[in-house]
C-alpha cells in the first residue's frame, strides 16, 4: 500500500525517482506516478515490435555477410552491434525535449528506438552494404544522412540510414523504423572516443580538446583514404595475377577432343 492518498502531492521525501520494474521515473504526485506506471506497461508492449524488427534486420545482415563470404571470398562486415533503447531512456528523452509523454509522441518524435551499427574495413564497403540493404524488397529507406561526404563540424563521419521493415505479429502486420549506422573501424574508434570524452566533461568539452578531436578526425579520414587506395591496388594485383595464370595455361582445342573421341571408338 502506498503511503499517500490518491490525488494528493507526494511528501517531500517521496518526490524522487520512483522505481517500477527496474525503470526509474521522476514523479511528483500519485496521479502522475500511476500515469507513468501505466505508460511504462504500454511502452514495454509497444517496444516488442522494435525488438522483433531488430531481429529481422540482424538476420538479413548475417545472411548478406555469409553470402558475400562464400561468393566473393571476402567479408566487408567486421562487426555488428545492435540495441533497443530502454523505456527509461525514451521517457527521459521526451521529458528533456518538453514533448508529450505518450506512445504516439514516441512514434512521432523518436526514430532511433531500434538501432544497428555495422563496422567495415573500407569506405567502399559502406556503400556496398548500403546498396545490398536497399535492394531488399521488404526494406524501405526512409532517410539517408551521409556524414562521410558531408562530415559534421566536429569531424564525425558515418552513414546513417532510417529504414522501415515489416514484422508480422499474431494479429497484425506492423511497419517498424530501424536506424542503421555504417562506418569504418577508424570512424568507429574516433566516435567512441569522442562519446567518452563528451560525457566525461558533462557535455562541455574544453575548446583545446575540441580542436584536437577535429584534428584526430581528419587524421582518421586520411587513414581511411590511404587504406582504400591500398585495398584497390591489392584487388588489381590479384586480378592481374589471375589473368596471367589463365593466359599461361594451354587452351583445350576442339580438334584435340575430336582425336580423343575417334581413338576411343577405334578401340571398341
Amino acid at each position: 500500500m502506498l503511503p499517500y492518498a490518491k490525488g494528493q502531492p507526494f511528501p517531500d521525501k517521496l518526490k524522487i525517482r520512483q522505481k517500477y520494474k527496474g525503470v526509474f521515473m521522476v514523479t511528483k504526485t500519485p496521479d502522475h506516478y500511476h500515469m507513468m506506471k501505466t505508460l511504462r506497461t504500454d511502452l514495454v508492449r509497444f517496444m516488442m515490435s522494435y525488438k522483433f524488427a531488430l531481429k529481422e534486420i540482424n538476420t538479413k545482415i548475417n545472411i548478406l555477410k555469409e553470402e558475400f563470404q562464400y561468393v566473393h571470398d571476402y567479408n566487408p562486415i567486421e562487426h555488428v552491434k545492435s540495441r533497443v533503447k530502454s523505456p527509461e531512456s525514451l521517457l527521459n528523452k521526451l521529458q528533456r525535449k518538453g514533448l508529450e509523454i505518450s506512445i504516439d509522441s514516441i512514434q512521432r518524435n523518436i526514430r532511433d528506438i531500434a538501432g544497428v551499427r555495422i563496422t567495415c574495413s573500407f569506405v567502399s564497403d559502406i556503400y556496398e552494404i548500403k546498396n545490398m540493404l536497399e535492394s531488399q524488397k521488404d526494406i524501405t529507406v526512409l532517410e539517408c544522412r551521409d556524414y562521410i561526404q558531408h562530415p559534421k563540424p566536429n569531424g564525425y563521419q558515418s552513414l546513417h540510414l532510417i529504414v522501415q521493415i515489416p514484422i508480422f505479429m499474431s494479429d497484425r502486420e506492423e511497419l517498424v523504423p530501424v536506424e542503421i549506422q555504417i562506418r569504418t573501424i577508424a570512424m568507429d574508434f574516433w566516435a567512441s572516443l569522442e562519446h567518452k570524452i563528451y560525457y566525461k566533461y558533462n557535455k562541455e568539452i574544453p575548446q583545446r580538446i575540441v580542436n584536437e578531436l577535429k584534428e584526430a578526425a581528419d587524421t582518421a579520414a586520411r587513414l581511411d583514404r590511404k587504406m582504400e587506395t591500398i585495398h584497390k591496388e591489392m584487388i588489381q594485383l590479384k586480378e592481374l595475377a589471375a589473368e596471367e595464370e589463365s593466359n599461361s595455361q594451354t587452351p583445350f582445342q576442339h580438334e584435340t577432343l575430336q582425336i580423343l573421341v575417334t581413338n576411343k571408338f577405334n578401340k571398341i
